[in-house]
């Protein structure tokens, strides 16, 4: 898509098999709602987004990577695509200036670093949360073996983030802590147009309409629902639409308030 002068592409690195238990823990109703289908299930994206802005080439999140990750109550995370989808869409590896990742789990960082630790993207400036960084790199936080030596190693060029700031001309982060301790939303912005990348801050539109319902690997519930709240605000602004990491078919739509008040979400 285009956004003033700058270029999006959204990529999707594979599939993440997700069931409402992955938002509550609770009953829902029969049938459930989109984006799970009749049998519970929703096949939903590894989001990235490519960000052409200048001489800059941001790639926002760094996908699962050729893996594959069993989760809880028959969920899976499947990756292995993202190179595919830069070549395809005409950009090498070489040619990514920085990574941002909008937090450190494992299907966010996953093409950073290859099974040598060395870096998938050789030229860029990888930026990210400094809390995420304190949990995952240097805590226990759970991380690949070689994608943490990868973080550590001498062929990293890192830049960790604390709070808001601009990392790019026309691309900034927010900070949006709660999914994890430093969450990152992406806004990429040029003239009065407006693109609001969510990350996991918010997992799919639903959650919108069932404002209880919050990922089971939120670290801070309540503070990723305040996150969450902050981002609603943001993609209610004029000309600014938005999406997440695992939107369906990462389509993007914006906040329209009813006139009797009510929230919606519009793809």
């Amino acid at each position: 898509m285009r956004i003033g002068e700058m270029d999006l592409l959204p990529m999707s690195d594979g599939t993440f098999v997700a069931r409402p238990a992955y938002l509550t823990p609770g009953p829902v109703t029969d049938p459930p709602p989109a984006p799970f289908g009749p049998d519970g299930v929703a096949w939903l994206p590894i989001g990235s987004f490519l960000v052409r802005t200048g001489d800059r080439v941001v790639l926002v999140d760094a996908g699962l990577g050729p893996a594959r990750t069993e989760l809880p109550h028959g969920m899976a995370l499947v990756g292995g695509q993202l190179l595919v989808a830069l070549l395809a869409g005409g950009t090498h590896p070489e040619d990514v200036t920085d990574v941002v990742c909008t937090h450190l789990h494992s299907d966010h960082v996953g093409w950073l670093f290859d099974r040598d630790c060395r870096p998938v993207f050789p030229g860029a400036t990888v930026w990210f949360g400094a809390a995420d960084g304190a949990l995952f790199v240097d805590g226990d936080g759970e991380m690949a073996d070689h994608v943490r030596a990868g973080f550590r190693g001498p062929a990293a060029d890192l830049r960790p983030v604390d709070g808001d700031r601009t990392v790019a001309p026309g691309v900034d982060v927010l900070a949006t802590p709660g999914h994890t301790p430093g969450h990152l939303a992406v806004v990429v912005s040029s003239g009065d147009d407006r693109v609001v990348l969510a990350g996991d801050a918010i997992t799919v539109p639903v959650q919108l309409a069932e404002p209880a319902w919050h990922s089971f690997g939120d670290v801070d519930p309540e503070l990723a629902d305040r996150s969450r709240e902050r981002l609603w605000d943001e993609l209610a602004r004029p000309r600014t639409l938005g999406t997440g990491a695992h939107f369906p078919e990462l389509r993007f739509g914006r906040v329209v308030t009813k006139p009797d008040g009510r929230r919606t979400w519009a793809a």
